[in-house]
């Protein structure tokens, strides 16, 4: 029997109760550890070196080796492949990092090769990407970064929907072992108590919970 597929509303519908599923799994995971509180932007600005992820595209420039030189997408097992490299393993590496693993390969054929690696498009490695889950109006991962700050984010997904309890969202952070913090994305976005907005960190996972009432 032929299936019959869902109309765009009721599939949009499905996918809200399961993300809305997995923020009440993931509040519940958390609810036995007591809520930090985090300090205001701005307070804190580490230093942040982008690395690459799969589906990131990465422009390798070789000098006066024109032949040598070209944009590719980084597959996602996190490898590229150029001509003369085959297999290199490119995610979770800088730029730089990336750039000095080519010379070493090209060094075979070229003599004294100088790579230059450069970044087109950004996406990341899963590790390091801001997920956003719950009653959000547009629940998404995004890319990290530098100084990216939680009302950053809010604009990205397009503040909360109608049926958040956006005072009870928490941030996992990824960096501490997913320890969770208390923030108040109803005072930010509603009430604009610029004290409630803090500063995201690489991998951190944003759960915007649903209202009872």
């Amino acid at each position: 029997m032929r299936s019959t597929p869902f109309p765009p509303t009721a599939l949009m519908a499905r996918v809200r109760t399961l993300l809305t599923a997995l923020a009440v799994t993931l509040l519940a995971a958390c609810s036995t550890t007591p809520l930090g509180t985090l300090p205001a932007a701005g307070s804190e600005t580490p230093d942040y070196s982008y690395v690459i992820g799969a589906g990131d595209s990465v422009n390798i420039i070789v000098w006066r080796n024109p032949e040598l030189s070209m944009s590719v997408p980084v597959r996602p097992d996190g490898k590229v492949t150029a001509p003369l490299v085959e297999e290199l393993l490119a995610q979770g590496k800088t730029p730089t990092q990336l750039a000095r693993d080519i010379e070493k390969k090209l060094g075979t054929y070229v003599r004294d090769p100088i790579v230059t690696v450069i970044v087109t498009g950004f996406i990341g490695p899963y590790s390091e990407q801001i997920r956003v889950v719950g009653e959000a109006a547009r629940p998404q991962f995004l890319p990290y970064k530098q100084k990216m700050s939680l009302l950053d984010v809010m604009i990205a997904v397009g503040g909360l929907t109608d049926f958040a309890d956006g005072n009870r969202a928490t941030i996992l952070r990824g960096s501490e072992g997913n320890k969770p913090y208390s923030v108040r994305l109803k005072d930010l976005i509603r009430r604009g108590d610029v004290s409630a907005n803090v500063d995201m960190r690489p991998g951190d996972i944003l759960i915007i919970p649903q209202s009872y009432f």
